[in-house]
């Protein structure tokens, strides 16, 4: 096995990192509206024969500043995540989880839905829509 440049190794390490940083940044993407919510949450969708499975990792939101509805084959979820509590003699070295207000609307696959089920564990909202008869 050829000894690979230390240097080289370091400077790929260090690309991969600021690469990380980017995507983290770009995975909580700021909501372009300025008097909008001001961020996205991220989220996953799993179909199955009879429901949608959907998780939205929302940390430090508590459930009663969560708003979630159904609307034109869409699933909006809203709310707040407000600020840490600031102590005194406590400096703060990054805050880079988002905070303030969200929204995010999902485009639902075609067909009607209701919610069947749902629940927030560990920071992620887990939501079981049920197919309605009819769907394709």
């Amino acid at each position: 096995m050829p000894i690979r440049d230390p240097n080289q190794m370091w400077a790929e390490a260090c690309a991969l990192l600021a690469e990380a940083e980017r995507l983290q940044r770009q995975f909580f993407r700021p909501v372009p509206k300025a008097s909008a919510p001001t961020w996205e949450p991220p989220v996953d969708m799993l179909e199955t024969a009879s429901s949608l499975q959907i998780t939205v990792a929302l940390p430090g939101v508590a459930p009663e500043r969560l708003e979630v509805h159904l609307a034109g084959g869409q699933l909006i979820v809203s709310g707040l995540r407000p600020l840490p509590v600031q102590r005194q003699g406590v400096r703060v070295h990054r805050l880079e989880l988002p905070h303030g207000r969200f929204e995010r609307r999902i485009p639902l696959p075609a067909g009607h839905y209701e919610l069947a089920g749902h629940g927030l564990i560990h920071g992620c909202l887990q939501l079981n829509l049920r197919k309605i008869r009819g769907n394709p």
